[in-house]
């Protein structure tokens, strides 16, 4: 169902914003970048709940907090748990995609997916991450 898929896309927003808050003390030197990738989460976040309220659903809070996938407590590691981030949101959005006819909800995910995936290849890169880029955003390797 729509309303299911976008309520995880949702808590991927609410995990990525708390991460980008979390890694910004470790990323002093990127801060232009850990400040656009936090805004432009808020900004998905704030529209995902709102076309949620459009469907008369909900909207899922967040968290009082994220566990990363490993523990940050420098530069590498807090670029690596950016990378996570977008990984899971752009897993979230493909989910939508893969769930909706909804034309106008099929742009909003793509466009998620689209600017995840960009903002993971920039972590990548920064982490000195071989390949930066990968062919399928959103799909689970292996």
């Amino acid at each position: 169902m729509n309303v299911d898929a976008v309520q995880t896309a949702l808590g991927t927003e609410h995990a990525a914003l708390w991460t980008y808050g979390m890694v910004a003390a470790f990323l002093g030197n990127q801060a232009a970048a850990v400040a656009e990738g936090s805004n432009a989460h808020r900004a998905r976040r704030d529209t995902t709940e709102r076309w949620l309220r459009d469907q008369n659903a909900t909207p899922n809070p967040p968290a009082a907090a994220y566990l990363p996938p490993s523990p940050v407590s420098d530069g590498p590691s807090a670029l690596a748990a950016l990378v996570a981030a977008e990984q899971d949101t752009c897993a979230a959005w493909r989910g939508v995609l893969e769930r909706t006819d909804d034309a106008a909800l099929r742009t909003t995910a793509l466009e998620a997916l689209t600017t995840a995936a960009v903002r993971a290849t920039r972590w990548r890169k920064a982490a000195g991450t071989t390949p930066a880029s990968i062919a399928m955003p959103g799909v689970a390797s292996g």
